[in-house]
């Protein structure tokens, strides 16, 4: 049987990709580092985006500034990102979902494809978000996996491995991730996915995407739909 038809399970990202992010993160991070004094830029944000949010304001201090100790600077920083985020998630009348986003997910579903997402953010947040669009209610997502639920979240595989395993999935290239960036795209060839699937209407652009190795970039969602 031919690879891409072997598809048991496809790992979506959240915020960019499946979730309407209008720089809502980005602006959020920028925030939450200018709160303690530190001034970034989007294109600072931008390079750490879909790394799990503790480590992203750790590498941009480490980077950026010359700050000795970062431990607690950084669980100060990270909990002004975590309400401010959470304020948004729960309230915000602009929350949704991208284009044909659930119709993908509801796609997979009847065809027997284990629909899965995993996040940079920390299960808070994503509860929230999932709460809010009400994918568990309406039976539209099969599980979902948080980088402070792994050991290393990403661009390690340790997120997309916790819910092969919650699957029994021992085959990796069963195994589809989609991603709106360079962290999701390592994360899915270091987990030695089937399909690595780069979405260009996310953080970053066509152009920027092409510099890292994946096996696909789409332009709509519903393409995702044609490959597994």
């Amino acid at each position: 049987m031919a690879k891409d038809t072997q598809t048991k399970m496809v790992v979506f990202d959240m915020a960019g990709t499946t979730v309407e992010d209008d720089d809502n993160v980005h602006e959020s991070l920028i925030k939450a580092m200018a709160s303690k004094g530190y001034k970034i830029s989007r294109e600072d944000a931008n390079r750490v985006m879909g790394y799990p949010k503790p480590v992203a304001i750790e590498t941009l201090l480490r980077e950026n500034f010359k700050v000795e100790d970062r431990k607690e600077l950084v669980e100060k920083i990270h909990t002004y990102f975590l309400l401010d985020m959470l304020h948004h998630y729960r309230y915000n009348p602009d929350v949704k979902a991208k284009p044909n986003v659930e119709f993908v997910f509801d796609s997979l579903r009847k065809r027997g494809i284990k629909v899965v997402i995993d996040t940079g953010f920390s299960r808070d947040i994503a509860d929230a978000i999932i709460d809010r669009l009400q994918w568990r209610t309406n039976k539209l997502i099969d599980y979902s996996v948080t980088s402070d639920e792994v050991k290393h979240g990403r661009p390690y595989p340790d997120m997309i491995q916790k819910a092969m395993a919650e699957f029994k999935i021992s085959n990796s290239a069963q195994v589809t991730k989609v991603g709106d960036t360079p962290s999701d795209l390592m994360e899915g060839m270091n987990a030695n996915c089937g399909n690595v699937i780069g979405i260009t209407w996310g953080a970053y652009k066509r152009e920027e995407l092409e510099m890292e190795k994946y096996t696909h970039l789409v332009d709509d969602l519903v393409e995702v739909l044609k490959i597994v």
